[in-house]
């Protein structure tokens, strides 16, 4: 199905000890049942009009494919062209916000838009855009942090903002790549509420261990799914690992790409993460006054 179907049951209880999560009585809970498909594309170096041929044609197929979400990895537009960056970065994402929101009404899919280089008079920041299926831009989110190893210190500027936004009337949060080895970084969106964290990346085949690792740790700790999408492809200096995965909130793998171009998709549930913070209630039992 290609959006959010709400069921009604009557069984959830008040966490008054976890801000953001579960903080109200309801009478009753909304089942949440989306596929949703992960575009794990080449991107061509520093050629923003071509990738966006490609990006619409990727919306295309999920929509197609029955998905009500779509995922794309980081700076799909430009990839890692960073000694251009300045050049070829689009000022103010106005261009790459009104292209998503342009696809999201069109194909009437939500889009996770991976990130694109966001120029403004202060510099460059590497910058998530979300539409949802109506063609609002939802949320913007600028890397919080970069990642020395690949130069990005030299050409972009960190944000200051976090990733969290709301579909459906569910919380859900975006980061992007480097962000996943920061797990306060993480368990901060999750605390105000995300059932769901995306994450949009361009993850080198060289860590592709750390890779797995990583996600499946802040989704078994979190308690929530964690959807990641990463390109594939090389560009000058890298080769990049594919390997996009869809992860339950028990850490169990429900999709995983290989290291090819492909639609990686699932069904996801979200009663899936009430009935295993109820199974093992950590937000119950956390003592954060002593951390």
């Amino acid at each position: 199905m290609n959006y959010f179907q709400i069921l009604v049951t009557n069984d959830i209880t008040e966490h008054k000890e976890c801000k953001g999560i579960n903080n109200k009585i309801h009478n009753e809970v909304m089942v949440m049942i989306q596929k949703v498909g992960l575009a794990q594309m080449d991107i061509v170096f520093g050629d923003p009009e071509e990738n966006k041929v490609r990006v619409e044609q990727w919306v295309k197929k999920a929509k197609e494919e029955g998905c009500g979400i779509v995922v794309l990895p980081e700076l799909w537009t430009t990839g890692y062209d960073l000694t251009r960056i300045n050049e070829i970065a689009d000022e103010g994402a106005e261009d790459s916000s009104s292209f998503l929101t342009s696809l999201s009404k069109k194909y009437s899919i939500h889009i996770i838009g991976g990130s694109v280089a966001n120029k403004s008079t202060d510099g460059v920041r590497n910058t998530l855009l979300v539409a949802d299926a109506y063609g609002v831009l939802v949320k913007r989110y600028s890397k919080l942090h970069l990642f020395k190893l690949m130069n990005e210190h030299h050409y972009l500027l960190p944000g200051e903002e976090d990733g969290a936004f709301s579909l459906d009337d569910t919380m859900m949060a975006g980061l992007i790549c480097y962000d996943i080895r920061f797990p306060e970084w993480f368990r901060k969106h999750v605390m105000m509420g995300a059932k769901i964290v995306f994450v949009v990346a361009e993850w080198p085949a060289a860590r592709m261990d750390h890779w797995e690792t990583l996600l499946r740790a802040r989704a078994i700790e979190n308690q929530c799914f964690v959807i990641a999408c990463n390109r594939v492809g090389s560009d000058p200096d890298n080769e990049f690992g594919g390997s996009s995965l869809i992860i339950d909130p028990w850490g169990e793998i429900l999709a995983k790409g290989t290291k090819s171009e492909q639609l990686v998709a699932a069904e996801i549930d979200l009663q899936e993460v009430e009935k295993v913070r109820k199974q093992i209630p950590i937000f119950q039992d956390r003592r954060p006054n002593f951390y």
